[in-house]
């Protein structure tokens, strides 16, 4: 099928050759075109987790075990199932084996608190979930407030190379005593040898297919609900903005497969179009540097949290880069000044490449704006990926303003979303249609279009905090931490900080007559961390008399985040 669009204008694709609008997009679910790359490709690998390899040949057979599996334990086409993992290599096999069964994979984060995985379970309506070991005590608190169906749980020990896989089963997997329901991935696996009867589904391509979780444009956490269109729209697309050879390319993939970027770029696109993923399921900077090094990834993604970290350590240190064809950065925006300097340090480190900086959000699965390989703008975002359009509008409305001039950014394409779970409002809110007669999703972000179709991000009309990439929401975090009982008021806000770019700080009024001291501050920090995920933690707390407040008596938390731009 191709993608077009009459009567909607795009500067770009006069000038830059590179991108080629109108490609062909496949009308296969995202299972389906994976195991068309496995049937071409055989002993290629797919994966590589910490020293082995799997090939495409055990990736199909991995994905067909998987869905009889599933639908051995009753799971049906339409079911949600969360998926909580990080980067191994059952988050894969679910993800393709719960799609060839017609079944949506829910991609969530390991790390969220309790109550999050609660409120995951409920707005996805999900009875059946994965995780990993480490995890199962969590799960355990969580059953205790919400039913789980079944519970399959993995093990990192499975997949790693002996005799890694001994040290790691003896001296780092957690021992449980499983309770009636949960089901350990060996025996779970099993469940599939007897099933006989049909389980393959038969799916529309244009159907939901994954569940990310977002914040959307208002700070409330939401379902997406992703089309296997979506997905494969993006690995074909991403492949034609590469301008360079994808095919037997190795990624390194330490983008979280829960996070739009490392499950629809870093994994999907190269199950895609025959590529390896190079799974790395805990980050830190000498461990990445190391694989770096070993491995020899011809492409790697990061949010900007990355490349700092990369730059303010000496663990590549004469290491040759020459093997990279792309350095793509993305989650958050890359200052200018951390551009230069990274780019100065892939060209002391013998690469041929600069940092492409990108932008995207969930509702379109991830990027769909990249700079051009042969073309940078000082402070852009770049230019939309082939068959997505993006328009400038007056903010609150769907008119399209002039270029040059500042407004919303909406864009539309294959990837864009089919909307929110269960939130009719903000579905009318985020998809509109325009008067071209075109449905488009408007970002909540604000931005500016030059002639030459160059985007550049100004800041978010939502207000949201990014810190390391990931997206914290302000709202959600106050009323957790007023949820302790010596919290009268609070405010969150991100403030600058050189290595997450921003970090969350909050502002507390304590109820009268208590304490404002140490043993308050670790009070409130220990609520927090019962109920808020780590990488949102506030790294900061103040306590205050009082907290400043507009005319009409909401909490002016722009002053706040001026005095500590003062500061």
């Amino acid at each position: 099928m191709r993608y077009k669009l009459d009567n909607v204008a795009a500067p770009w694709l006069d000038s830059y050759g590179e991108v080629a609008p109108n490609l062909d997009y496949s009308e296969k679910t995202i299972s389906e075109a994976v195991l068309e790359t496995a049937a071409r490709e055989g002993e290629f690998p797919a994966l590589s987790f910490m020293g082995k390899e799997s090939s495409y040949k055990r990736l199909a057979e991995e994905i067909d075990r998987v869905a009889r599996s599933f639908h051995a334990l009753g799971v049906r086409p339409g079911m949600r199932v969360l998926v909580c993992l990080p980067n191994v290599p059952q988050a894969v096999f679910c993800l393709y084996g719960l799609n060839r069964l017609g079944a949506v994979p829910t991609m969530v984060h390991p790390l969220s608190a309790v109550s999050e995985l609660v409120f995951y379970l409920n707005e996805a309506s999900c009875q059946v979930a994965v995780t990993l070991d480490q995890f199962y005590g969590k799960f355990l608190e969580v059953k205790k407030q919400r039913p789980i169906g079944k519970l399959i749980v993995c093990h990192v020990s499975d997949e790693l190379p002996f005799p890694l896989s001994i040290a790691q089963k003896w001296f780092s997997e957690r021992k449980f005593p499983k309770l009636q329901g949960d089901l350990d991935w060996a025996d779970f696996i099993a469940m599939g040898d007897g099933v006989s009867e049909s389980y393959i589904a038969d799916k529309d391509y244009r159907s939901e297919a994954v569940v990310l979780f977002s914040g959307g444009t208002t700070g409330t956490t939401k379902g997406i609900m992703l089309s296997d269109l979506n997905f494969n729209a993006l690995a074909w697309q991403t492949a034609n903005m590469a301008n360079r050879e994808v095919h037997h390319s190795k990624m390194l993939a330490a983008m979280p497969v829960f996070h739009g970027f490392g499950l629809g770029v870093c994994i999907h696109t190269m199950m895609f179009i025959g590529g390896t993923s190079i799974l790395v399921p805990r980050f830190n900077v000498k461990s990445y540097a190391k694989l770096i090094r070993k491995t020899k990834p011809n492409f790697i993604a990061g949010v900007p949290t990355l490349f700092e970290a990369i730059t303010r350590n000496r663990y590549l240190d004469g290491a040759d880069l020459s093997c990279l064809r792309g350095v793509f950065s993305g989650g958050d925006s890359l200052t200018i000044e951390l551009k230069k300097k990274f780019d100065a340090f892939l060209a002391e480190h013998n690469a041929s490449v600069r940092v492409r900086e990108g932008y995207g959000t969930t509702e379109c699965v991830t990027a769909c704006c990249l700079t051009p390989y042969n073309k940078e703008k000082e402070g852009s975002i770049g230019i939309p990926f082939p068959d997505t359009y993006f328009k400038i509008c007056k903010s609150g409305s769907t008119e399209e303003v002039p270029y040059g001039e500042e407004g919303e950014i909406c864009l539309t394409g294959p990837s864009m979303m089919l909307g929110y779970i269960g939130h009719e409002e903000e579905n009318r809110q985020t998809l509109q249609t325009h008067p071209d007669g075109h449905v488009w999703l408007h970002t909540g972000d604000l931005g500016v279009m030059d002639s030459e179709g160059f985007i550049y991000f100004r800041q978010r009309i939502k207000r949201m905090i990014v810190t390391s990439g990931y997206n914290v929401y302000p709202s959600q975090l106050e009323n957790i931490i007023e949820g302790h009982p010596a919290v009268q008021r609070c405010c969150v806000i991100g403030v600058k900080d050189a290595l997450k770019m921003q970090r969350v700080k909050a502002f507390i009024v304590l109820k009268d007559n208590c304490p404002k001291d140490e043993w308050m501050k670790e009070s409130i920090m220990e609520h927090c961390r019962a109920n808020i995920a780590k990488y949102a933690l506030p790294s900061e707390i103040e306590l205050r008399d009082s907290l400043p407040t507009t005319l009409v008596g909401k909490v002016a938390y722009t002053v706040l985040e001026k005095e500590e731009q003062g500061a």
